[in-house]
């Protein structure tokens, strides 16, 4: 059983998260972020980017926000155990949700001996054959990013880019050390970095092998969303 301490924060979370938008349509969520600043309002996956921004605007006061920080390794947020941010359309093929650092998280566990993820899901929308909203946004850019450069370099296919998301639910996920090792498996093992270096191990999370044990509360949009 939870301590009582996270389970009030996950309950004061769970109510501010009620007030975040249920539809996000990606030009308006990356105009938004754009306009107040927010330093990833470039990156392709803007979806995810803009879930840690809601969060950050909505959970201010109840979390600290940036967390814990582990060598190079930040966590999102802390308040009583360390918490990420994480957005994953169910309508994918793969329900694997890339997590932190392996060696950051193997930390936090012995530290406070929870991890944990707030997970929103919902259905995506991708862009036309056209790929007009991939050319709205590089025109907002003024240019195509460098990751972009190097993916027509090597003449990789462009993936489709997400244009709406639709927010069903958000799961407040308290992993320990046993629950994590029942959904999880490493990611990047043996992966080098573009100057040789080797990337570090990142745990990737199985979403729908997460024990009940680990779920702590869910905040249901289903039922107010267009798309349910």
């Amino acid at each position: 059983m939870l301590p009582k301490a996270i389970t009030d924060t996950v309950e004061n979370l769970r109510l501010a998260a009620q007030n975040m938008p249920k539809v996000w349509d990606g030009r308006t969520a990356i105009l938004q972020m754009k306009n107040a600043g927010y330093k990833h309002w470039r990156q392709m996956e803007w979806m995810g980017f803009y879930f840690q921004f809601l969060c950050e605007k909505h959970f201010d006061g109840i979390v600290e926000m940036p967390g814990v920080k582990y060598g190079r390794t930040e966590f999102d947020a802390f308040r009583e155990i360390s918490w990420d941010f994480k957005a994953h359309a169910f309508n994918t093929t793969t329900h694997n949700v890339i997590a932190n650092d392996a060696e950051a998280i193997a930390n936090t566990l012995s530290d406070y001996g929870y991890y944990g993820l707030i997970l929103a899901v919902g259905e995506v929308e991708y862009n036309d054959e056209e790929r007009t909203f991939k050319k709205w946004h590089d025109q907002l850019k003024e240019g195509i990013s460098q990751y972009e450069l190097n993916r027509i370099k090597r003449g990789a296919m462009s993936r489709r880019r997400k244009t709406e998301f639709a927010l069903s639910e958000i799961h407040f996920i308290c992993l320990s050390s046993e629950t994590l090792s029942q959904c999880s498996g490493s990611f990047q093992k043996g992966f080098r970095n573009a100057d040789g270096s080797p990337r570090r191990a990142k745990v990737m999370i199985n979403i729908a092998k997460i024990p009940d044990a680990a779920l702590a509360a869910t905040e249901d949009f289903y039922k107010e969303t267009p798309h349910a």
